[in-house]
């Protein structure tokens, strides 16, 4: 009876283990065919057997951390990248939010590993003089309807519904809307996102 039971207690507590080794797994097989690189390439790469490799792949053999570690060297990515579990739920709800009169859809759940985050944007019209920031980096808009006013520099420019514009963000610029409201698809990084929207 004993045996009986501690047998279902195992099995209770290995499917979050061995679905993350399946997930693993399948991730290493994926990146290496990707390549297009065999077995022997990918035992070159990262100085493991060909055949231990072929093991680990279909669940022949467990992963040893060392054998993760030089897997993931091997093909260019971290060991938090093999070992980040899948989505479950890939839908994002976004929260509308106020923020300096701009209404603000976050449409990723966080950054990125770069620091980049994406959001929908509605921006009022604005007729005064528009006050420029700046930060380091890299801002990048497109416009889902009306018209953008932007400010770079000394001078403006009108980027219209369907365009997009990329920047330097150390030239001091703003974003308002032109006759209008308008809507905008932005790419923040972190300190774009740590100025305009906080």
């Amino acid at each position: 009876m004993p045996i009986r039971h501690s047998l279902v207690r195992m099995k209770q507590s290995s499917p979050t283990v061995e679905s993350t080794e399946d997930h693993v797994r399948q991730r290493i097989r994926s990146l290496r065919v990707a390549r297009g690189w065999t077995l022997d390439e990918l035992a070159k790469r990262s100085f493991i057997g060909p055949s231990t490799i072929s093991r680990i792949e279909t669940g022949g053999r467990r992963i040893a951390l060392d054998q993760l570690v030089a897997l993931a060297k091997a093909l260019g990515v971290s060991v938090d990248d093999l070992l980040d579990p899948p989505d479950t739920d890939v839908v994002i709800r976004p929260v509308r939010d106020i923020v300096h009169g701009m209404t603000i859809w976050p449409l990723t759940r966080g950054p990125d590993a770069a620091g980049r985050m994406v959001s929908k944007m509605r921006i009022p019209a604005s007729k005064q003089t528009l006050v420029g920031q700046i930060h380091p980096g890299r801002d990048w808009f497109f416009v889902l309807s009306g018209t953008a006013r932007l400010l770079l520099g000394e001078r403006e420019v009108l980027v219209e519904e369907g365009h997009a514009a990329e920047f330097n963000t150390m030239i001091p610029h703003a974003i308002a809307g032109f006759g209008g409201p308008v809507e905008l698809i932005v790419i923040f990084d972190r300190d774009g996102e740590r100025t305009h929207l906080h």
